[in-house]
């Protein structure tokens, strides 16, 4: 545990604590009495409200519509699903505002619901909804689809031959083995969508507002850092309690489970229902994930002779000092360390976290993990800025400081997927091979590392996939002459002319491609080299 303990106090509860204390600190004396004042507001009330009701709405709407996806993945074998699996990954690295416009081009107006049908749904919450489903969708099918994949199918089939029926053997075996799972890409969901910034502003308009929103507005538009420090804290806390009651609940469900190879489990469709369900979940992926992406792909293809293309390989002189390309290599080479830190980090806490003898202390850091993902962005950009800026950590020139805050979100990824896998694993295997004499060390390469070696490469490919897309603190820390693609496209859309607005989306169709090229060849190492169990 020393190592992700260090880790985030240095890199998270500091720089949040310096940005808090700036905000709630004048003439050297605590001003307390601000907390009550601030969240008594009415306008501040209502963003509360609508920021916790949408959270749980879009996180009830994406598991409904997920869960029969990550049994289609888990369980079906079928042409192409492999690259289906990385397109439904794309999405969720997408820059929010580059989702949010094109979103916008399909529900708003002149939008091709508009054209088709006359039906406009921008500045509702139903774009938003459905929006948050668009990005969150691959975190259930991932991370409940790679446990599902391994549980032993032969348990199921033993209940049915007892005269369970299909429903009832799913629910009494299936389900309750998934629970761990399910809860924790629930958990994510919720925590996405609690600290929704991008889609809400584009897509609410003046008339929605989260609590991230209201944080960057109070922050840069009001210049009231001592209001978006109340709100900091107040989600700081709401956060912290929805993960502790999260850990108290799922460890009591959890239980040693019989893995095996995934190789093993799929099988071709079978009968009209799963030819049925087959189908449906290749209907929700071409309406709700890939026909946003290809709005934006058409219109990057809007200049003749991929002008917009060619466009990227200038650079101006103002927005950039360098050619806005070479984003593509500084993200590439930002989220190569930024997964790297993330592996290190998060697998040595869900090692730690997995032992059945783990104290109290060590159990509550479960939920201290994943506040990365649930505290303001834009509170942990200003943050680093603020707290890394004298030595022995003066970090404000260094390359490092992108990676660090980008290994900040995935770090959590890394934990939330190994370990249900890691708490799956049958103690008695570890007490065995340390009754034969292994190490602790050999226990974990011979016994733990072969099971988890599966969930450890999904956990890889969503730290790489999340440091691609990761903007909101970055946008603070990113060099001018390195920014990286979320950055580039977001400054980019703020200038004005079709020109910079079609390089943006270039700039966006081309991390689609390199996400679905890096995810794809994820899957073929996963799938090639993944072990006997």
């Amino acid at each position: 545990m020393a190592l992700p303990v260090a880790f985030f106090a240095l890199f998270f509860a500091w720089p949040v604590a310096a940005i808090v204390a700036r905000g709630l600190k004048a003439d050297g004396a605590w001003q307390l009495g601000r907390i009550a004042d601030v969240v008594t507001q009415p306008d501040i009330r209502h963003v509360l409200w609508f920021t916790t009701w949408q959270a749980l709405a879009s996180t009830g709407l994406t598991l409904l519509l997920a869960l029969p996806a990550a049994y289609v993945f888990a369980r079906l074998d079928f042409p192409g699903r492999q690259v289906l699996r990385a397109v439904v990954t794309v999405p969720f690295v997408l820059p929010t505002v580059v989702a949010g416009s094109a979103f916008l081009a399909l529900v708003g107006h002149g939008g091709l619901l508009d054209d088709l049908w006359g039906v406009r749904l921008d500045t509702t919450v139903w774009a938003i909804l459905l929006a948050h489903i668009f990005f969150n969708y691959a975190v259930v099918v991932r991370t409940v689809g790679g446990l599902w994949s391994q549980l032993d199918p032969r348990q199921e089939e033993a209940a049915r031959m007892l005269g369970a029926s299909a429903l009832g053997a799913w629910r009494k075996v299936t389900l309750p083995a998934l629970a761990p799972a399910v809860a924790a890409a629930a958990l994510m969901v919720f925590l996405f969508t609690f600290t929704s910034f991008g889609i809400v502003q584009i897509l609410g308009g003046p008339t929605f507002s989260t609590l991230e929103v209201e944080i960057y507005r109070q922050t840069s538009e009001v210049f009231d850092l001592s209001t978006a420090a109340v709100l900091t804290l107040v989600q700081f806390v709401a956060v912290g309690t929805i993960l502790a009651v999260h850990a108290w609940t799922v460890r009591r469900r959890e239980t040693a489970l019989r893995l095996v190879d995934p190789r093993t489990t799929a099988h071709r469709p079978r009968g009209a229902g799963q030819w049925a369900l087959l189908a449906g979940v290749l209907v929700t992926v071409a309406l709700l994930l890939v026909l946003p992406l290809a709005v934006l792909v058409r219109r990057s293809l809007d200049a003749p002779g991929l002008g917009y293309y060619r466009a990227l390989t200038n650079s101006d002189g103002g927005t950039f000092l360098v050619a806005p390309v070479h984003a593509v290599w500084t993200s590439l080479q930002y989220a190569v360390a930024a997964t790297a830190i993330a592996v290190c980090v998060g697998a040595l806490a869900a090692a730690a976290l997995a032992r059945r003898d783990a104290g109290r202390l060590v159990r509550g850091f479960d939920a201290l993990l994943m506040l990365p993902l649930g505290v303001s962005a834009v509170t942990v950009g200003f943050g680093f800025l603020i707290a890394l800026d004298k030595p022995p950590l003066d970090l404000r020139q260094s390359w490092i400081l992108v990676p660090l805050a980008q290994a900040l979100v995935g770090a959590p990824f890394v934990v939330r997927t190994m370990l249900p896998v890691l708490r799956a694993v049958d103690v008695r295997l570890r007490e065995a091979a340390a009754v034969l004499g292994a190490s602790p060390w050999r226990v974990w390469r011979e016994v733990d590392l072969p099971m988890v070696r599966r969930a450890l490469l999904v956990a890889a490919g969503f730290a790489f996939a999340v440091s691609l897309g990761e903007f909101g603190a970055t946008v603070f820390i990113a060099r001018p002459d390195n920014p990286t693609l979320p950055v580039a496209v977001a400054r980019l859309l703020s200038r004005p002319g079709d020109l910079n607005y079609g390089q943006a989306m270039a700039l966006s169709t081309i991390l689609m491609v390199v996400c679905a090229a890096a995810l794809l060849l994820l899957e073929r190492l996963r799938t090639d080299r993944t072990g006997e169990f």
